[in-house]
């Protein structure tokens, strides 16, 4: 998704919507909270017209990069997006890419990243937790893009239990496909994460 910067003044919010492949309740919910990447207007009638963008005060090209695990977390896709935009606004960031994927965090093929990635032109990408980046090698991502003058800005450092339990599942899922057969591996692979929860309900960590 690409946020573009030739943009005729007085465009409307819809037509806006349509050229960056956006829907058009997702831009009115933008608007509406404030959030939008642009500075807009709203004429007498209800109408609401996108102007130029501001200049942006960092200069360095940035893209957003949000990812969900499944398809069925889609509206979660969304609202992440919506976060990362809301913060690349409040810093004036020059964003000029905005990418979203579904697609598990240790699937190392996933196309979209990989293009990012390889994207010379992009100097910071922003994501909300180092996880939607990739599950292990974050560290290796940081450093091979620090090596030319690149980075990667991450909004919160905490761990996003819910996407490490399907993680979890996933890996288990693979290695009980090897010993029981595919079939069975996935409900093998849950009842495993699940007998692991119910033993740490009954065994609390604690700092005694």
């Amino acid at each position: 998704m690409l946020f573009n910067t030739k943009y005729h003044i007085n465009m409307k919010l819809a037509d806006w919507a349509r050229s960056e492949g956006i829907d058009y309740k997702t831009a009115y919910r933008w608007f509406r909270d404030g959030i939008l990447p642009h500075p807009t207007i709203q004429l007498p009638t209800g109408t609401i017209l996108v102007q130029n963008p501001e200049k942006a005060t960092d200069t360095k090209k940035t893209a957003l990069y949000a990812r969900v695990s499944s398809s069925d977390q889609k509206d979660d896709l969304d609202r992440q997006l919506s976060r990362l935009v809301t913060y690349a606004t409040s810093h004036k960031l020059d964003v000029v890419e905005s990418i979203t994927e579904i697609g598990s965090g240790l699937n190392g093929k996933r196309p979209k990243l990989i293009g990012l990635l390889k994207r010379s032109d992009i100097d910071v990408i922003v994501v909300e937790h180092r996880d939607r980046l990739t599950r292990f090698g974050f560290e290796y991502l940081q450093a091979s893009l620090a090596a030319s003058d690149r980075k990667i800005l991450v909004l919160e450092e905490s761990e996003l239990t819910s996407d490490l339990v399907k993680d979890m599942i996933d890996v288990l899922t693979s290695f009980c496909a090897r010993l029981y057969g595919q079939r069975s591996a996935r409900n093998k692979a849950k009842k495993i994460v699940k007998d692991l929860e119910k033993e740490k309900d009954l065994n609390p960590i604690t700092n005694e």
